[in-house]
């Protein structure tokens, strides 16, 4: 469950902006921008009625004469998620005009991206389906390593000897994530270097006043330039992914609710001293074969006192090792999910102790990674006009902290679904927004997340004892039941064995008697304290009588129709009435029109209303 590697965010003063990339080709100027020819471009007859807005002040987007850019699509965030939707979109086989905005769009990105080849595997066709090549990188396809074999320690507890290796006939790669930036960032799309300045107070309803404005034809919203400057952008659809901290996407925090818990980690690449190995096929413990997932000892702490061996057993951290070329690896000490999180500088210390202990000389630090990845939380409330991907829209897997995949794959069915919405003429952009919700979290995906989550929130009640055994037997499950558990997401291999609710109860039946006794009554114990504690998520999860979790898919509000039934028989009434002066007004065929031809029932002075 490589949690950190595929989710890093960062601890940057703008957390929406964590993810972001160097800059690949020159930025389009603001100014000298032309309206877009794209058929689903705005009207420009119908653009007569923009009023006038300032480009130094946040004053209403009401006072709008004219656009600095308009759009089909407006993307905040040039991270994976941003790049990918915004890629998808404006491919040819979706067409839709995409302006992109962050003003970090020119920077690396960070983090160090760790996959399952089949996952990536499935990444690469479903983006090859929309016309978008996923090339580069040594090995070709984003990817610069890959091992056929991945590793995990769980030794010290429960009989297991610290020396013994569980060995996984699974190939890991490394994603090459300078040559996934430059593919995502080759698309047709326009990069805007500014950011949002607006804060969601409610539902569709934001802050400053005026900022970012809603209406029945689009978006307009107030960016901040680099240089300080203010432009205001016409779109129709607006896309978040600037992250789980997002300004713009509400939760829905509605009782009962539990907080994300965190992944924290520690990172470094680094070359080793290997002068002294008596094994250059190792480096340390690690085969330079194999991709290590789990290092679970705790071996190095026993000279360290016993306050300290107390500390790493309550609040566990694992070793996580990619082995590069040569005397080059990649390093990473993890905390996989507490609340609160450890800190990042208990992790480098950890880092540091495993290595010195493992006779591991670090020759020369080449990067350092810093990794805060929140997990879990509440869901996206409905009905919101903005669409949350990736972080935005708590995308991380609950227990593991895998994202990159699920993020990327999630992506391709918002595009499908956007598509879709937008092919028709003059689309409902509230059921756009809902259908590119409902297209990321159906109920039934809803369901498989609930069930990670209590998986989630059992893990981090766990010490390093608890880790070692849970680990250890949820391994020796079948490749399809433990792969599908990781992925956790509609479309990546071995998914369909978590996808439903008698094959969760399944993985858990298979999961449970797999684990060592005291871990199994944990186990049993935590599964009845949180059914009654958190109520229907759990047992909905895993059984066919609860019900579904509410849909996102899009519901006219009926209280503004009210029943048409009744209205139309009392027209007719009302007509054969000899008491009525007035008929009201023919109710309109479309149901939006009925809703603004209420009834009104005038009486003759003969035959007063009776109260």
């Amino acid at each position: 469950m490589r949690p950190v590697k595929i989710i890093t965010a960062f601890l940057l003063v703008e957390p929406m902006l964590a993810f972001v990339a160097p800059q690949t080709r020159r930025f389009s100027s603001v100014k000298s921008h032309q309206p877009s020819t794209s058929t689903h471009g705005w009207n420009r007859e119908k653009q007569q009625q923009k009023l006038k807005v300032s480009t130094r002040s946040s004053q209403s987007l009401l006072n709008v004469a004219s656009y600095d850019e308009e759009c089909d699509v407006l993307v905040l965030g040039s991270g994976p998620a941003g790049r990918a939707i915004a890629s998808l979109l404006s491919s040819s086989k979706v067409g839709l005009s995409v302006s992109l905005a962050d003003t970090n769009f020119g920077k690396e990105w960070a983090p160090n991206y760790g996959v399952w080849t089949n996952e990536w595997d499935a990444i690469l066709e479903a983006y090859q389906s929309f016309g978008i090549s996923l090339s580069g990188g040594s090995e070709g396809g984003c990817i610069d390593m890959e091992w056929k074999i991945t590793d995990c320690y769980f030794g010290g507890s429960f009989d297991i000897p610290t020396t013994q290796r569980m060995r996984l006939d699974r190939p890991y790669k490394r994603v090459d994530k300078n040559a996934l930036r430059d593919c995502l960032s080759n698309g047709s799309y326009k990069v805007l270097d500014a950011k949002h300045i607006s804060r969601a107070i409610n539902v569709n309803m934001y802050s400053p006043p005026g900022s970012l404005v809603h209406d029945e034809t689009g978006t307009t919203i107030q960016l901040e330039q680099s240089n300080g400057d203010k432009m205001t952008v016409r779109t129709k659809l607006l896309i978040d992914t600037t992250g789980h901290e997002t300004k713009l996407v509400l939760r829905d925090t509605r009782e009962p609710y539990s907080a994300p818990g965190f992944q924290i980690a520690y990172g470094c690449l680094v070359e080793v001293d290997e002068s002294d190995s008596p094994d250059k096929t190792h480096i340390g413990p690690y085969d330079k074969e194999a991709m290590t997932l789990f290092d679970y000892r705790t071996d190095h702490f026993d000279d360290k006192g016993e306050m300290t061996m107390t500390k790493a057993e309550k609040s566990p951290t694992f070793m996580y090792a990619m082995p590069l070329k040569d005397n080059c690896i990649f390093f990473e000490e993890t905390s996989l999910v507490a609340r609160p999180g450890v800190s990042l500088q208990e992790c480098k210390d950890r880092c540091a102790t495993r290595l010195e202990h493992h006779g591991i000389k670090v020759a020369r630090v080449l990067e350092e990674e810093f990794c805060y990845i929140p997990m879990g939380g509440a869901l996206p409330i409905k009905d919101q006009r903005v669409m949350g991907l990736g972080g935005a829209a708590v995308m991380a897997h609950p227990s593991t902290g895998y994202h990159l995949c699920r993020c990327l794959m999630g992506a391709t069915a918002m595009a499908a679904a956007i598509q879709n919405e937008m092919s028709i003429s003059n689309p409902n952009l509230d059921k756009v927004a809902a259908s590119a919700y409902h297209a990321l979290w159906t109920p039934e995906n809803i369901k498989q997340r609930n069930f990670a989550v209590f998986g989630g929130e059992f893990l981090m009640k766990q010490n390093v004892v608890g880790l070692r055994g849970f680990f250890d037997g949820f391994f020796k499950l079948p490749l399809p039941l433990w792969g599908g558990f990781l992925a956790g997401w509609p479309g990546l291999p071995f998914n369909e064995s978590h996808e439903s609710w008698f094959a969760r109860l399944w993985y858990g039946l298979n999961f449970i008697v797999r684990i060592p006794l005291p871990v199994a009554l944990d186990m049993a114990v935590s599964i009845a304290t949180y059914c009654i504690t958190e109520g229907v998520p759990l047992p909905q999860s895993v059984t066919p009588f609860l019900g579904e979790p509410s849909s996102y898919e899009f519901e006219r509000n009926a209280d503004t129709v009210g029943d048409l039934a009744i209205k139309a028989e009392a027209r007719r009434m009302i007509t054969t009435s000899k008491v009525t002066e007035d008929v009201p007004v023919a109710f309109n065929d479309k149901a939006e029109s009925k809703a603004e031809t209420p009834i009104s029932l005038k009486k003759t002075e003969k035959e007063p209303v009776s109260d």
